[in-house]
Parts: structure tokens; C-alpha cells; sequence
């Protein structure tokens, strides 16, 4: 470890130079991870080690992890870029570089390392002190993880991309998972009126957090109600551009969050024309990790405005399983590792 940092019990003083990850050299499904002695990482200059308790899988994990669809693969076609997956994490400073100010040895933080090098599914990680925020009071590391790329991406969808208004209609569909719950209890904060669309077994859930409507896709076509909306925020991208825009009013918004890359062309295609002859924008949304969005969380799960849904923890030896139970979706809200169970 480095003579410049600035310490409270480092790993290396108290005998401690090596962690345990959850590693993979290959693309593939869950069965390419597994567990593996790695060394503690050491901070450069303006990053903190944070000892993990923590951390929450998202699809980005799966498609890294899968190394598909092939986009993922830039920049490292034949094998993985970082060997440990994981952006979400919560814990506990332990270290910090010479040049870190933000943060100081023993302070709670949560954050999206996507931006800086990933490595949540791990004991310790190093991280730029700008992807980390103060953990919000009151929460458990667990609920705090759960927290930084689903509701930053339901905040950017809504607030920046949909310009969500008091009184709107909003349609979210493929809303039971980690955005998805995260979108409605900001909709309803907002003060919209909010249909979530997902399957069966995640219903009751959407209510109890706030939907004002439910329907199970699986017997309800949403773009063939007849209803239509001012907002549609599309986590899953399973319909067509043409048919979601017949439940979008005029002057309505379209905001695609997950999806195929085919169907992304096809949105980015038909987002001039739509613009155009309709009034109805489709906007596609690219995650962009933020500290001040990550702020606004903080404040309204400190406020009691939203809950963080957790469906399962795992421990961090059943990282496959939580990243099998995400990629099959079956998760209703959140999964999270538990460094600490």
C-alpha cells in the first residue's frame, strides 16, 4: 500500500493484503464466476479504498458479463475488460489518496462505479471520490446499494428526458424492476398518475408502492387500450416504435431506457419524423453517473419519500444466482450482495 495515503487501519497494517472477489476471464453466463484471492487494491491520488458491505446487480452486470449484445465488447472483444463486475456499491472509507478531499477514513459512502473501473462483487474496491455520496441516514448498506444506477436512470428518464409535470399520465413499462420502482415513487412524489406494466407476480408489489394501475402484459396490450399517456418510460424495449406511439399523446414523450440495439435504431430513426408530424418525441436515454442525482436520492429516502425495494440478498459466494435471478427476470425491484452476511 502507499506511504501517501492518508489511513485508519488499512487492510496491509492489520494483515490483511489479499481479498475475496468474485472473478471471471470469459464471457459467458453466471458458471464463468468465481470466487478468488486477489490483492487489496491501493488508491491513486484522488481515490478512496472503500471496504464494500454491499453491493446491488443491474443489467449492465448481465450484459457485461454475457458480453452481449456485442457493443459491451468495445474496446475488449476476446475477453473481459475488468475482471470484477459490479458499479453499485455501499460501505465504509478506509483509505484515501494524497490529493482526496471529500472524503475522510471511517465516513459511510454509496455509489456507481461504472464511470471508474467497476469491482463492486469484491471485499474492498478503489474508487474516484466524485462517483461517491455521503450514505443516506437511517438506511442499511443493503438498501443504500440498491440505490445509484436504477434510480439515477429512472431520475434522468423522467425529470431530464420525459420533463415529468405534476398531473401527468405515465406509463412505465417493465416496472417491477430496480428502475422501474425507483420511477414510480418519483412519478408519485412528483404528483402524476402512474400505470405500471409488468408480469403477474409483480403486481401486488407496484401497489403497494404507490401505482395507481396495474397490467399484467401478459394478458393487457397497453398500446391497444386506446389510453394514452404524456410519458412513457420503456425499461424493457420489447414493443414496437409504432405501437407505443399509439399511446402517446401529442406533445407526449417516449423515453427509452432498456431495449435491443435493433430497436434503439429504430427509435433513433423514427425520432425525426415522429417530432415532426406527431408533436411526440422519442427520446433514448444513456446512463450518465451523477453525484448531484445521486444528492436528490439521498434527500428523498432521508425524507421518507421513497424506499429502495429489495427482492433478495445474497451473499457474496451466490453472486451467480443473484446475477441469474436479474438476467431471467425474476427480480421484483432490487437484488443485492451482502459482503457482510
Amino acid at each position: 500500500m502507499g506511504e501517501d495515503m492518508k489511513d485508519a487501519g488499512l487492510p496491509s497494517e492489520q494483515g490483511v493484503h489479499t481479498m475475496t472477489a468474485m472473478v471471471y476471464d470469459t464471457y459467458g453466463l453466471p458458471e464463468v464466476l468465481r470466487l478468488e484471492k486477489v490483492d487489496v487494491p491501493a488508491p491513486q491520488d484522488h481515490e478512496v479504498l472503500i471496504e464494500i458491505h454491499a453491493a446491488s446487480v443491474n443489467s449492465w452486470d448481465w450484459d457485461l458479463l454475457r458480453g452481449k449484445p456485442y457493443i459491451t465488447r468495445l474496446g475488449s472483444l476476446r475477453k473481459p475488460r475488468y475482471r470484477i463486475l459490479g458499479a453499485d456499491i455501499a460501505g465504509r472509507v478506509v483509505a484515501v489518496g494524497a490529493a482526496a478531499t471529500r472524503f475522510r477514513p471511517g465516513d459511510e459512502v454509496f455509489g456507481d462505479l461504472s464511470g471508474c473501473g467497476w469491482g463492486g462483487f469484491a471485499e474492498y474496491v478503489c474508487a474516484s471520490e466524485e462517483a461517491l455520496t455521503p450514505k443516506p441516514a437511517g438506511l442499511s448498506f443493503e438498501q443504500a446499494a440498491a440505490i445509484p444506477q436504477a434510480a439515477v436512470l429512472a431520475l434522468q428518464g423522467m425529470r431530464d428526458k420525459g420533463n415529468l409535470q405534476k398531473g401527468h399520465r405515465v406509463l412505465i413499462n417493465g416496472c417491477g424492476g430496480g428502475v422501474g420502482t425507483f420511477a414510480v415513487q418519483y412519478a408519485k412524489w412528483i404528483g402524476a398518475e402512474v400505470t405500471g406494466v409488468d408480469s403477474t407476480g409483480k403486481l401486488d408489489m407496484l401497489r403497494v408502492i404507490g401505482a395507481d394501475y396495474v397490467l399484467d402484459y401478459t394478458k393487457v396490450d397497453f398500446t391497444a387500450s386506446g389510453l394514452k399517456y404524456d410519458l412513457i418510460l420503456d425499461v424493457v424495449g420489447n414493443r414496437s416504435v409504432v405501437a407505443l406511439k399509439r399511446a402517446l399523446k401529442s406533445g407526449g414523450t417516449y423515453v427509452m431506457v432498456g431495449g435491443s440495439i435493433h430497436r434503439i435504431l429504430l427509435a433513433l430513426l423514427a425520432a425525426p419524423l415522429s417530432a415532426w408530424l406527431e408533436r411526440k418525441t422519442i427520446a433514448l436515454l444513456v446512463h450518465k453517473p451523477n453525484h448531484e442525482d445521486q444528492m436528490v436520492w439521498k434527500a428523498l429516502v432521508e425524507a421518507g419519500q421513497v424506499v429502495p425495494v429489495i427482492d433478495r440478498q445474497y451473499p457474496l459466494s451466490d453472486t451467480a444466482q443473484a446475477l441469474r435471478d436479474l438476467g431471467e427476470g425474476r427480480a421484483k425491484g432490487k437484488i443485492v450482495v451482502s459482503m457482510k452476511s
